[in-house]
This record gives C-alpha cells, sequence and structure tokens, in this order.
C-alpha cells in the first residue's frame, strides 16, 4: 500500500473487527514440550487471485505438452523461443514435470531455496462455476454438495474464534484484510460475526476510520426495530474500530522494509503486510487480493504469444511474492510466515476462439515460505479428460483446498483435531481433513505434528451452546441457546476478575434480554451456567 494520509473512506468500505486477542500472552500455553518450536508469532499469509486463474498456462504439463498443444493451438506458452516456459526442475519424474510460464521467475526462485510447494489440481467436490457462489463457497469451507459448515460464517473467522477464544482481548485486529472494500465473509464468525480488519485504501501510518457518514456522534436512543439493530451495529462497529488506530499505526511505523519492492497494487499490500509484521502487530492471519484473471478474451496478446494480461498478471504475482519473502527473510522473519495462493476456480483445457479461456474446474495452488518443504504434491491432471462430451473440463480433483488449509491450521499453528472439525468437515465422505492431511507439506523442523502436541485446550469447553450478541455491545446484551431449557444461571465478571453481577433468568421462545446500561465501557467476561454445563464468553461493552 502506497503510504498517503487518508483519514476517513465512504461507509461503502467496511473494518468488522470486533474480537481482538492479546497472542503474546499465551506463548507458554502452547508450549506444552521443550521440543516443540515456538509457534506464538506464526502468521499466515493469504493472496487471493480473483476471477479464476488459468492453471494450464501457468504451470504447463511437460508430459503432455502435444495434447496441451492440441488443446490450444493459439494461446499455448511456446516451447521455443524467448518466451518460452521455464523449466520447473529437471529432477521430477515424469508425471510431474512442469513447465512455468514464463512469467514466474519469481516463483522458479523460490523454488530454487526450496520455499515453494505446487499444489496441483486443487478444488472441491462438486465444483461450482460461478465466482461469486464458489468464492463463498472457498471462504465458507464447503463444497458444492453441501453448506452444512455454515452458509453465514467463515472458516478463517470459526477458526479463530475457537482456537484463541481463551486469549486476552486486546486493541488490535485478530486479521487484517487489503485489497477489496469489502470485508471478507471468511472472517466472520459466530459470536463475534467479523474478526477481521480492512484497511484497503487506508495509511496505515495514519489509520482512523473505515465508516463515516454517522456525523461521529453515535444516535442517543436507538429504535427497537430491524434498523436499529442495524444502526447499533454499525455504531458499536464504529466504535471498536477506532481503538485499533494506535496499534495499527505504532506497528506500521516501528516496522520496516528491507528491500524494494515493484510499483504494483499486489506488491504494495504485501509491502503493507511486512511493514505490519515486522512492527510486532499481533494479527495472525493477513489476506491481500488481485483482481482480472478472468480471462475470457485477450488472455495473450496475439496468437502463439505468450505475453498478454495473463502473463502480467503472472508477473505481478511472482515478482510481489518474491520481494515478500525475500524482505521476511532478510529481517530474521520467514520462520514465522507461510503463505498461499487461492483462486475460486480454474479456467477449461481448451481454449475459446477470442484469445482466451472460459470457467473451469480444477486449478493449482501455490503454499510458499522458509518452512515449506519445496517440490510439487500430484501429478500432471490427465487432459485426456477434456473432452467434446464434457465441455473440456478437467474434473479430478487431487487435493481439496481444505487438505492444504486443515494441514497448515494445525502442523503449522498448531490446532487440534477437534478445531480442525469446527472449522471445516469433509460432509461429502463424512469425514475429518484431518485424516487426510498433506504430508511433507512443512520441512520438519517447523511441522508441529511430528513428536509435538502444541495445543492443550480441552476440546469439549470449545462447543458452544449459547450464543451471546451484540459483541461489542452498548446497552443491551442478548442470550440465545440452542437447547430447550427455561432458566439459566449466569454471572457477570470485570477485566481483573472481580464479581458484578450474580443472577438467574427465563429463557423465553430461546432468548433472554439483558439490559447493561449500567456499565462502564470495558471488557467482561461472561459466564452462563445451564444444564450442568458451564460456558465463558468474553464481551465488550462500548
Amino acid at each position: 500500500m502506497k503510504r498517503r494520509h487518508f483519514i476517513k473512506l465512504s461507509s461503502a468500505a467496511s473494518a468488522i473487527a470486533l474480537t481482538p486477542f492479546e497472542l503474546q500472552a499465551a506463548i507458554k500455553s502452547f508450549m506444552p514440550y521443550a521440543d516443540c518450536p515456538d509457534i506464538s508469532n506464526r502468521k499466515l499469509v493469504l493472496i487471493n487471485l480473483a476471477g479464476a486463474n488459468d492453471g494450464l498456462n501457468t504451470i504447463i504439463p511437460l508430459n503432455q505438452y502435444d495434447v496441451y498443444s492440441n488443446l490450444r493451438p493459439t494461446i499455448k506458452v511456446p516451447i521455443t523461443g524467448a518466451n518460452k516456459y521455464i523449466s520447473l526442475d529437471s529432477t521430477l519424474p515424469d508425471n510431474q514435470q512442469i513447465g512455468l510460464n514464463p512469467a514466474l521467475t519469481g516463483l522458479k526462485s523460490l523454488y530454487d531455496k526450496s520455499w515453494l510447494r505446487i499444489m496441483q489440481s486443487v478444488g472441491y467436490p462438486s465444483q461450482n462455476k460461478s465466482h461469486f457462489k464458489s468464492t463463498d463457497l472457498y471462504l465458507t469451507g464447503n463444497d458444492g454438495n453441501s453448506l452444512l459448515n455454515g452458509s453465514n460464517t467463515g472458516w478463517m473467522g470459526r477458526f479463530m474464534e475457537l482456537y484463541y477464544s481463551d486469549l486476552i482481548i486486546e486493541n488490535y485486529p485478530l486479521a487484517v484484510e487489503i485489497g477489496s472494500n469489502k470485508t471478507s465473509l471468511g472472517f466472520h464468525a459466530e459470536e463475534a460475526h467479523g474478526l477481521s480488519l480492512n484497511i484497503t485504501g487506508q495509511d496505515p501510518a495514519g489509520f482512523y476510520s473505515v465508516i463515516n457518514g454517522l456525523g461521529g456522534v453515535p444516535p442517543m436512543n436507538i429504535p427497537d426495530s430491524d434498523y436499529g439493530k442495524q444502526l447499533e451495529f454499525i455504531t458499536n462497529t464504529d466504535a471498536l474500530s477506532n481503538t485499533y488506530a494506535e496499534s495499527i499505526s505504532n506497528a506500521f511505523n516501528s516496522g520496516k522494509n528491507d528491500i524494494s519492492y515493484p510499483d504494483s497494487d499486489l506488491a504494495n499490500q504485501l509491502k503493507t503486510v511486512a511493514r505490519l509484521i515486522s512492527g510486532d502487530l499481533g494479527s495472525k492471519i493477513y489476506m491481500v487480493r488481485i483482481s482480472g484473471f478472468d480471462t475470457h478474451n485477450a488472455q495473450v496478446q496475439g496468437p502463439g504469444e505468450a505475453i498478454g494480461k495473463h502473463h502480467n498478471l503472472l508477473t505481478d504475482l511472482a515478482e510481489s511474492m518474491e520481494a515478500f519473502m525475500d524482505d521476511m527473510n532478510s529481517q530474521n522473519l520467514a520462520d514465522d510466515v507461510v503463505g498461499l495462493t487461492f483462486s475460486e476456480f480454474g479456467r477449461k483445457a481448451a481454449e475459446n476462439g477470442n484469445l482466451g479461456t472460459d470457467h473451469g474446474e480444477i486449478a493449482p495452488m501455490f503454499v510458499f515460505g522458509k518452512p515449506v518443504e519445496g517440490g510439487v504434491s500430484g501429478t500432471n491432471p490427465d487432459l485426456t479428460e477434456a473432452t467434446s462430451s464434457n465441455n473440456f473440463q478437467i474434473q479430478t480433483v487431487q487435493y481439496d483446498y481444505r487438505q492444504t488449509f486443515g494441514t497448515l491450521l494445525q502442523n503449522y499453528l498448531g490446532a487440534d483435531d477437534t478445531i480442525i472439525d469446527a472449522t471445516f468437515f469433509n460432509h461429502t465422505l463424512n469425514d475429518s481433513f484431518v485424516n487426510i492431511k498433506i504430508e511433507d507439506l512443512l520441512k520438519s523442523e517447523f511441522d508441529i505434528s511430528k513428536g509435538c502436541v502444541a495445543s492443550t485446550k480441552d476440546p469439549s469447553k470449545d462447543v458452544k451452546n449459547w450464543l451471546v450478541y451484540p459483541n461489542p455491545f452498548r446497552d443491551t446484551l442478548n442470550i440465545s441457546g440452542i437447547e430447550d431449557i427455561s432458566t439459566i444461571a449466569y454471572r457477570l465478571y470485570n477485566s481483573s476478575g472481580v464479581l458484578i453481577l450474580n443472577n438467574t433468568g427465563d429463557i423465553v421462545n430461546r432468548k433472554l434480554s439483558l439490559n447493561l446500561i449500567h456499565l462502564n465501557s470495558g471488557i467482561y467476561i461472561f459466564e452462563i451456567v445451564a444444564g450442568g454445563r458451564k460456558e465463558i464468553h468474553k464481551v465488550i461493552k462500548l
């Protein structure tokens, strides 16, 4: 992100960041054994290739180059000339022989350092080829057969809400988004609703607010209506978002970049991420975005040429990824960062006659970083699958996208099986993704599943039967239960652990509303006792 002093954005931008956490306070809780690596500062960086990247012109299956050429006579990456493909690794077996698009010199450099793993044929069962629907499936942790993992919450939100639920609330967001003026559904959690802060268009050095139009002063009387609920949510969000100003600004101002980055939007997004990480911002997941991959036409600038729109996008991607990792390595931060790319689907195997490609199914995924075990997972897709009878689609999925994410959440960040299953479950096969993790995705010294158990949580405590909302709240706090219980006991503690409220209440239509207007602003611990079971919820009073 280029440095510019931008104080306010329009209300179209969003900053939904309702439950930040103090991660440093919990370092020891993740370290039960002396031989466990320190995972307290580990972070994921996600790069969204929006529009559906053409995998076959990104990584070319050299063992089937003749079939590839017949399917793409005018847009193929040439085998000779100045813009021929880059040979990835001559030591790989024949069915893994890959030619990289000539734009991907930066990825070749990462691969040669053993910092890049290429995942072949990534997708999900029953691929949906709508940009909007498939993006939602990727972000909610579902596939094309069902929405059983939840349609209104994102897998990242569910993961963070469960995995970091016992950590102390602090004044920075758990996740940061850049590259789109909308907060991603992927970070929408069950109780906290959103766990990311979108700083698109902001100058992080002078970050203030991305919600405007309320005149700076929240309304005194909020009506008891749908409109009132929405207005309360917006004002609460605005108030809490402003508390992040100091931590965002301080991290940006104290951080640095050790190297020069390309002059592009994606590079500037990753440059900002690097500077926030360098400045010790506690956020755990960063998501950036590069768009333009919906290449129905002019994918190349002319027949038989590799350069063009797609080449430019891949150049930006590769150069930005390489610069980011070089920056992290130069600052001795590379051990704590793993990144990956994802795209909502791929493109057809056959070109479409307009120097482009139409919507397909599978697509490659790049996992990168110093902790990553370099190499290739899977074999080249079988191009003979693509025939006129199936509209020239390659349909065999070698890796479900959730396998990659699940492997990283457990083997790199340390989540236990229960957390992974609550984040996303394979309802199509009725199986857990912990049973099909990707072997050797990480170097052994970074893989905490090898001789080390990082999580010491009691999985039974992660299951919530009560929803406490809105969070944060201003006057009224609601309790809604999934259990058919008529009366509950509840206690409210302040942030110092002092009991300030001890009472019982009647559940009417599975809901109890509490008027807490008299409380001071701050962080509170809300304890619910019902049916012989106790639950703990952290809430914020504005």
